[in-house]
């Protein structure tokens, strides 16, 4: 069980089915990783919903090896609600944000530094980083052990697993 598309249930659904808990907001961006997923509104705010036992839903929630954190329904990630975010990122267990003023944010398991911060230490809120700073980073790319973000400039930047 997971809830990761967002009905507040673990069940499949093999149609397309309206997500309620977004039904009065505007969304303009969506991501989608391992077990979660990430939405963005118009108005700059994010929701994640899914499992989160490594903090790949930015709501801070340490889980136990035996109950991981899961959030069957789309909530809001309270400590990016200063920020005004325009494009996100899920990957196998982490995320990643990028805000209006091109910072980028990221959050969840940091093994293979696939976070961008110079260490493996798992983050359970966004945390920018800060290598990217003054880059005015326009777009952002997740994979399972590594993360991308492209610069207004069309300077590519790359880091985490480089290997196997």
């Amino acid at each position: 069980y997971s809830g990761r598309l967002g009905h507040g249930g673990g069940e499949d659904q093999l149609r397309p089915k309206r997500i309620e808990a977004l039904v009065a907001q505007r969304i303009i961006a969506v991501a989608a990783g391992g077990d979660h997923c990430l939405a963005v509104t118009a108005d700059g705010k994010v929701y994640s919903w899914g499992r989160g036992e490594c903090g790949q839903l930015g709501h801070g929630k340490r889980s136990s090896e035996r109950i991981p954190d899961t959030e069957p329904l789309p909530r809001r990630i309270m400590s990016l609600r200063k920020q005004r975010v325009i494009a996100v990122a899920a990957g196998g267990l982490h995320s990643l944000a990028v805000t209006a003023d091109g910072l980028v944010w990221s959050w969840g398991a940091a093994g293979e530094g696939k976070l961008g911060h110079g260490t493996e230490d798992n983050q359970m809120r966004p945390k920018k980083i800060k290598e990217l700073t003054g880059q005015r980073i326009v777009a952002v790319a997740a994979g399972h052990y590594h993360s991308f973000a492209l610069s207004a400039d069309g300077i590519l930047w790359g880091w985490g697993r480089g290997y196997g």
